[in-house]
């Protein structure tokens, strides 16, 4: 992702290159493969949505969807599947790691930023 700083005169001073992971654990790729029957080829999308509950940004909450993307801005491939989020979405992280994880106990995927 390509952020900009800009002086008191909107004059760009300094270009800034963000580098973000993905990271979707072990437990959840074996939760979509088994609870969403993904296989190799498919693409899951994770996006912001409007409340819920969420750690990572108040009054918005992380969606998943089964759908091929249109503009990736943070992606994974593992098992063949991709796993990805929109780059017009990316405000949502902010700059930071994003880590995809099942918890079975409550039978949740979680979002944990790093």
């Amino acid at each position: 992702m390509t952020c900009f700083a800009y002086d008191v005169n909107y004059k760009c001073i300094e270009r800034i290159i963000l580098i973000m992971n993905l990271t979707v654990s072990l437990k959840a790729i074996t939760w979509f493969k088994e609870d969403w029957g993904c296989q190799m080829g498919d693409s899951i999308r994770f996006f912001v949505r409007y409340g819920g509950a969420s750690t990572v940004q108040d009054s918005f909450s992380m969606g998943i969807a089964k759908e091929h993307p249109n503009n990736m801005g943070l992606t994974t491939v593992v098992s063949g599947i991709t796993f990805y989020m929109e780059q017009d979405e990316l405000w949502y992280i902010n700059g930071k790691d994003l880590l995809v994880d099942y918890v079975p106990a409550t039978d949740e995927v979680v979002f944990k930023l790093e």
